[in-house]
């Protein structure tokens, strides 16, 4: 009988199979993950920003991507600014990497003195009533940093989309399993709903695309955007508050947290007017750092009906 390795309702499980020949390059690059998690920060960064380069050098399809989502998100700017964003996005999807590798396999307070923590106080309003806290969060090359950083204060489970790599998908599942309060996968509803109505904290990112199935087009950039329904159904069910949230690395070097107060009247019953509102919420975060976000997916790959796609391929 075949095993399912990758139950898309169930957390990546280790498999005998991880130790044959298919998944040796997994198990070098994991080996290499482990040293550099033990680097000095500095050293770290300088790494990840070669892998930038890397990623300029052997990715051009994903820089085309999102050289489009910045022409199509700042109109307003020259061409010249258009690239110094591009640039920047494809600079920290490399130093992204090592700081993953930091939070989830460095020491336990390597961040805990590089970072600062704003609007924790409306997590423990939530957490007082009774309420759990639905952290409405996006795809900031941040992420691991900030759930790290964020361990240091407060409990909290992510929502996740396994990686498609079963042994990659465990090892990163593992790590962040140490910090966090658990990984819930990102099909498993009936979970999600059940820690919100226990009053736990969830980390939840509405921003990518999905296709039609459960979505509404609501501007994003000015751009009709295919955007999930899930936020107000979530906030609904699971009788949780929403809170924007929003990491970013300053110039120093340090994280900085934000926690915005929780929404008013939402959701409001009105799906078009509730997913404006969150791409809005959305937008208002990238602009703060906004090449830091990850413009190298297809945000707009769904359109409405007659409308060409954005993303042509190269010939």
């Amino acid at each position: 009988m075949r095993v399912n390795i990758l139950d898309i309702h169930s957390s990546p499980k280790f498999h005998s199979s991880f130790y044959g020949p298919r998944y040796w390059p997994t198990w070098i690059l994991l080996a290499f993950f482990r040293v550099c998690a033990l680097l000095p920060i500095p050293i770290n960064m300088a790494i990840g920003r070669f892998i930038g380069v890397l990623f300029n050098l052997l990715a051009p399809a994903r820089r085309r991507i999102a050289e489009t989502n910045i022409a199509l998100c700042f109109p307003e700017l020259d061409a010249q600014a258009q690239k110094k964003i591009v640039d920047g996005v494809i600079r920290n999807c490399g130093v992204s990497i090592m700081e993953s590798v930091m939070a989830l396999w460095g020491q336990q307070d390597k961040l805990r003195d590089r970072h600062t923590f704003e609007g924790l106080e409306h997590i423990e309003a939530a957490k007082a009533a009774g309420r759990g806290a639905l952290l409405l969060g996006c795809h900031f090359t941040t992420m691991d940093p900030a759930g790290r950083i964020f361990a240091y204060h407060a409990q909290a489970h992510m929502l996740y989309r396994k990686d498609p790599n079963p042994l990659l998908a465990y090892a990163l599942i593992k790590a962040r399993e140490k910090y966090l309060t658990s990984a819930i996968v990102f099909s498993d509803t009936r979970q999600l709903i059940k820690k919100l109505r226990q009053g736990e904290a969830v980390w939840y990112a509405p921003d990518q695309d999905y296709g039609k199935d459960q979505s509404v087009f609501a501007p994003f950039f000015g751009v009709p955007a295919a955007t999930v329904l899930g936020t107000a159904r979530i906030a609904q069910l699971g009788r949780a508050v929403v809170l924007p949230y929003a990491h970013y690395r300053e110039d120093n070097g340090h994280y900085k947290l934000i926690f915005g107060a929780p929404l008013e009247n939402f959701p409001s019953g009105d799906d078009v007017v509730d997913a404006t509102r969150i791409n809005k919420i959305i937008e208002d975060m990238v602009r703060v750092k906004p090449d830091q976000y990850l413009w190298v997916h297809r945000r707009f790959k769904t359109r409405p009906p007659g409308e060409p796609s954005f993303y042509q391929k190269k010939k």
